[in-house]
């Protein structure tokens, strides 16, 4: 490929709505255009990147023996009406009517057609077990597209689906795809990629994992002990306090707290630290009954263990005059009947707490949740916090780190197959459900994490396995006739050998190739110039600017074979092996 034929362009100046390096540097170097918000057009450069992530994706899901279909992307309600998620699940799930009326969905994941697909000839317990596998266009209406390919509406995704006669072989299974992802994340330049418990969301299942990239760009926050190694999604990972004991039989005291009606508000005034105060947060449910939930005040609501807990989508309540709840001053203690009430186990064992009293500036003091709620049950829906308990090792060794996720994995166990009425016959005759995993990952989002960690202040630093092109063939001053005989003759040369070579003989400054050639970050860059070409030699780099020296002309190819296969076997280092 010449870079003159190549479309799309290259600029200096950064998007002024690009809040992320990778996102600027892939608009700024050609490699996508916003189409939509959240949807993007692919240029050569990206293609060929996500070519490459999909090949060893693929390589990957063949050694576990998975076998690639295809299913489609319009799929009928109906499949996911059998399910129960196309009621369950939000406005992310783009439903729409055909000609004829028919419901139907734009596929934003696809465990209802793998079922559907397999159902009919997994009927015994010999073809068990099995796994199937795409790389597919999904779509998911997000609300907050945002930094570039990192989190859009429009995408690639591989995702697979193993099908097993047992909990205990989906649990080998399970782990064998768990190194598998390892394997990707490590060949495709992020060795860093650490697999982290998680929350199973709107996929279902007892157990899961994310695999995040940690990088202050991410959008995801994770939770890592510095004592024992433990690491969790802060929406998974359980959230452990110590209370300090109250003052005995503090009686509950009714006070005027005017102007109180934030937590900080709250505590200014009265003096008290915000961990004596019991917090509110008020939802709705579809059907917009009111959920309030109760939380120690130095802490968060996590949304989506409370959404785990009711079994139903929640959204922020608009508390009306008529709703019996009053806004900023919320307790426990005299809420009206109609509302459903959830205590954190934080303020489990806790005495002596600032609470509201349901009363328009008004709080109550002394609140006792085990005097004053007698019948309460708590359960654990706040997010863990920096400085927090492990939940494994109970020491105070909890750090949050920022991270983007850039797979995951599910326990599915019989939530599909089940729900659709899929049954083999077992060895004995009888009819069971098989259990299911699912296994994704993003191919647009892993190559944006790439460049997200990979990129100096000139553009990306590509990694050999995912780089566009191998090596990149510049000739300065293409209208000499020494350089532009050994340039076009070294490109023939490269192609021959089969070594991905991007050629810019473009009559430009030096400058300017060279910042185009940053922006395409290959790994290799091989220079051809006047003096180069009447000293009979080659000048070679590297694009981490860690190496620059001069080869024989005639040594040409040989050399930036030898350069490209020492970065693959810095590379491979990194690769664990695979789970047999």
């Amino acid at each position: 490929m010449k870079v003159d034929n190549l479309i799309g362009e290259r600029f200096k100046e950064r998007p002024s709505d690009c809040t992320i390096e990778s996102h600027a540097l892939m608009v700024r170097g050609g490699y996508i255009k916003q189409v939509a918000n959240g949807i993007y057009s692919q240029l050569p450069p990206m293609k060929r990147i996500s070519q490459k992530i999909e090949r060893i994706i693929r390589e990957e899901m063949d050694a576990l023996d998975g076998q690639e279909i295809l299913m489609p992307v319009v799929l009928p309600g109906s499949l996911w009406q059998e399910s129960g998620r196309y009621d369950s699940v939000g406005s992310e799930l783009l439903r729409f009517c055909d000609r004829s009326r028919a419901q139907m969905v734009l596929a934003m994941t696809h465990e209802e057609a793998a079922v559907q697909l397999v159902r009919d000839s997994a009927k015994t317990y010999t073809r068990y077990p099995f796994m199937i596998y795409q790389i597919q266009t999904k779509f998911r209406d997000e609300a907050r597209p945002r930094a570039g390919m990192i989190r859009v509406r429009e995408f690639t995704m591989k995702d697979a689906y193993s099908f097993h006669t047992s909990q205990e072989d989906l649990e080998r299974y399970y782990a064998r795809c768990l190194r598998a992802y390892e394997r990707i994340f490590a060949r495709a330049g992020l060795p860093e990629v650490v697999a982290v418990a998680s929350d199973s969301g709107m996929m279902g299942g007892s157990i899961s994992h994310e695999f995040m990239l940690l990088t202050p760009a991410g959008e995801d926050t994770v939770a890592v002990c510095r004592e024992c190694g433990y690491r969790a999604n802060v929406e998974a990972a359980a959230c452990i306090v110590r209370n300090e004991p109250g003052q005995e039989d503090e009686p509950l005291t009714a006070i005027p707290t005017p102007h109180s009606s934030t937590i900080e508000e709250l505590c200014t005034f009265l003096h008290v630290p915000v961990e004596k105060t019991c917090k509110a947060v008020v939802y709705q449910k579809p059907d917009d009954g009111y959920v309030i939930a109760f939380v120690r005040g130095d802490l968060e609501i996590s949304e989506s263990k409370l959404t785990a807990l009711l079994g139903c989508e929640l959204h922020p309540a608009e508390i009306t005059p008529e709703s019996g709840i009053v806004a900023g001053y919320i307790g426990p203690v005299g809420l009206p009947e109609h509302v459903t009430v959830v205590l954190d186990r934080s303020v489990r064992g806790a005495a002596g707490l600032v609470t509201g009293a349901n009363r328009i500036e008004t709080h109550y003091i002394g609140f006792d949740p085990a005097r004053d709620c007698p019948n309460a049950e708590y359960h654990d829906i706040a997010k863990i916090k920096d400085g927090g308990i492990c939940p494994c090792c109970k020491k105070a060794g909890i750090s949050l780190s920022r991270g983007i996720e850039v797979g995951n994995i599910f326990q599915l166990g019989t939530k599909y197959s089940k729900a659709m009425g899929m049954q083999y016959t077992d060895e004995n005759g009888n009819l069971q459900t098989p259990v299911m995993g699912c296994y994704g990952i993003g191919v647009g989002r892993l190559a944006a994490s790439v460049c997200e960690v990979r990129h100096d202040e000139l553009g990306p630093v590509w990694p050999v396995s995912v780089a566009p092109w191998q090596a990149e063939l510049c000739c300065l001053r293409a209208d000499d006739p020494a350089a532009r005989e050994s340039a076009d003759a070294l490109y023939r040369e490269l192609q021959n050998a089969g070594i991905d070579v991007l050629f810019d003989d473009r009559p430009v400054r030096a400058g300017v190739m060279f910042s185009d050639a940053d922006l395409f970050g290959c790994p290799v860059r091989i220079v051809v110039s006047p003096k180069t070409a009447a000293a009979g030699q080659i000048e070679l780099s590297t694009r981490d600017k860690t190496l620059k020296t001069n080869a024989p002309r005639e040594n040409a190819v040989a050399a930036v074979r030898e350069l490209l296969a020492g970065l693959a076997g810095d590379l491979e280092k990194h690769v664990p092996s695979r789970l047999e």
